[in-house]
């Protein structure tokens, strides 16, 4: 996630408004899909914490208590969510396959950007003092020139996915059970 967040830092021409497109996401579906709902929330938490605590893995190379009060913190906290969520939707069937990544891809960034863009709003609003000049569907309107971009994200993670997960299904590498059995 921290070579994620940072692999397009040094390409100036890969922003939008200033704010740098990373493949965080783009590695939180991953997490979801290949290590199943909790161990893909848990190396999200994991992630969440070295960044608090001020190892600097976040967007920008930052890290530290103050990136809470950052508008983008609520993308962080939502990568919980969402590989638990992407990890959720896959692990309920039997033989996922490729329509089932990508649902599992949309249902992730759903709550990425219900969590996400409502924290931005509290951010901006409460933390920044900028009540007047953000207002609620503004905060939704500045997330539609980010959404072309996630979608191509994550319809690569639910292109990539399936294939690493047949791998993963087969071979087992690390002892991970991603499959729901009854």
């Amino acid at each position: 996630m921290g070579i994620g967040a940072n692999i397009t830092t040094w390409v100036p021409f890969l922003q939008i408004g200033g704010v740098p497109i990373t493949l965080q996401t783009f590695f939180c579906f991953l997490s979801g899909a290949l290590l199943g709902s909790r161990r893909g929330a848990i190396s999200m938490i994991v992630y969440v914490l070295v960044g608090v605590i001020g190892i600097p893995v976040f967007a920008g190379l930052k890290g530290g208590l103050g990136t809470i009060f950052s508008p983008t913190f609520g993308f962080i906290i939502s990568f919980i969510v969402t590989a638990y969520m992407v990890g959720k939707v896959i692990e309920f069937t039997r033989k996922p396959t490729s329509l089932t990544f990508v649902i599992a891809s949309l249902v992730g960034l759903v709550f990425n950007y219900l969590i996400g863009t409502n924290y931005m709003y509290f951010s901006l609003a409460f933390f920044m003092d900028a009540t007047e000049s953000i207002t609620y569907s503004k905060a939704w309107l500045i997330m539609l020139a980010y959404l072309p971009v996630d979608l191509l994200t994550i319809g690569a993670a639910a292109m990539v996915a399936p294939r690493i997960y047949d791998t993963f299904q087969r071979t087992n590498p690390i002892g991970i059970k991603t499959r729901v059995t009854n």
